[in-house]
């Protein structure tokens, strides 16, 4: 069991979160090419959510509120889902390494994204976006139909046996999207489409404006609250199949709504922003040493964590080069992998 001190400053945690989220929004819509006052950000929010008239200049506004505050959003749902995502792929499959993109998904949506806008695919009917979610749900599917063919059949340790069939599989469903999207890319695409869909590929959350906000928010809402919902179960998940069945728990149905739930939200967010790396993977490791185990705080606290860390990934991302914007994937990976060696090495030690 905890102690009291560390149970008082978990809560104190919570209650901390929704102003440590309003401060990164705020950060991630000041701080850019063109630095911008915070008083300068809430007179605009203030004429656009309150009716209110500050005089404002025109630039300003239209930099904050259609191009800044729309992609913060974005980013910290974005963070948000990756890092849900992660925590509930490592609680279901037992395995510390799993995350969002282990079952092919983000290699299925650059595949249907390069379908479209490199090989025409749709004849113009579909969008990039559309696209690549498309082709998220293609490479689920094919990992799911893997995943159960090889664990069909089998006896004793099924669950272990489902477990590792899911891992498996989305490492084969990976490779060979992998390659149709690079056979694509090399047998289509100019130079200037090949360098514009690779910055995609890398993600990229420049093109994203308020369409995306009405699309990402409610998808990463839902995600939060369906782990949230199954938070006891995703406990028991961490002891195995069998234990979660021993404790009353529908271990198929909620297993299946649960991965479901994964794939459908990693294919909304990596349809929109492109492949986003070791969010999922880092982010619910680091909270485990904050918050501990159980999914009660680990899940809000990832949720929190993935939200500030994406929106920090991209405010460095068009800051640490000088009239250039890198692709964030960029980012998360050169923090995401020197964070991952700390945990793995002070995990080992600690065992």
């Amino acid at each position: 069991m905890q102690s009291a001190p560390m149970a008082r400053t978990q809560a104190h945690w919570l209650w901390l979160a929704p102003l440590v989220l309003l401060i990164a929004l705020l950060a991630g819509t000041a701080i850019g090419e063109t630095a911008i006052p915070v008083d300068t950000i809430l007179k605009v929010l203030a004429n656009h959510l309150l009716g209110a008239n500050y005089a404002v200049d025109r630039i300003d506004a239209g930099i904050i509120w259609n191009y800044r505050l729309s992609r913060a959003l974005v980013a910290a749902c974005c963070g948000s889902a990756l890092a849900l995502a992660g925590v509930v792929l490592q609680a279901l499959l037992r395995n510390p390494l799993a995350d969002p993109y282990l079952m092919g998904i983000s290699a299925g949506a650059s595949t249907g994204a390069v379908a479209v806008t490199v090989a025409g695919l749709g004849a113009g009917a579909l969008t990039l976006s559309a696209g690549a979610f498309a082709g998220a749900g293609l490479a689920f599917g094919l990992v799911v139909l893997l995943a159960h063919a090889a664990s069909s059949g089998t006896g004793g340790g099924r669950s272990t046996q489902a477990a590792g069939a899911i891992i498996l599989a989305g490492i084969a469903g990976s490779q060979l999207f992998n390659a149709l999207t690079a056979f694509i890319i090399t047998k289509s695409a100019s130079a200037e489409q090949a360098r514009g869909i690779m910055f995609w590929l890398l993600g990229n959350l420049s093109g994203v404006r308020w369409n995306d906000v009405a699309i990402a928010f409610p998808a990463a809402l839902g995600g939060l609250l369906i782990c949230l919902w199954h938070r006891r179960a995703l406990d028991a998940f961490t002891f195995g199949a069998d234990s979660a069945a021993s404790m009353g728990i529908a271990v198929r149905p909620t297993r299946g709504l649960l991965i479901i739930a994964v794939a459908l939200v990693t294919a909304i967010m990596v349809s929109m922003v492109g492949a986003i790396g070791f969010v999922g993977l880092v982010i619910p490791h680091a909270m485990r040493f904050i918050v501990g185990t159980q999914h009660t705080r680990l899940v809000p606290a990832s949720a929190l964590a993935g939200a500030v860390f994406l929106i920090g990934s991209d405010i460095l991302s068009r800051i640490l080069v000088p009239g250039q914007v890198l692709p964030i994937g960029v980012i998360t990976s050169l923090i995401g992998a020197p964070a991952f060696a700390l945990i793995l090495v002070r995990g080992t030690r600690n065992r």
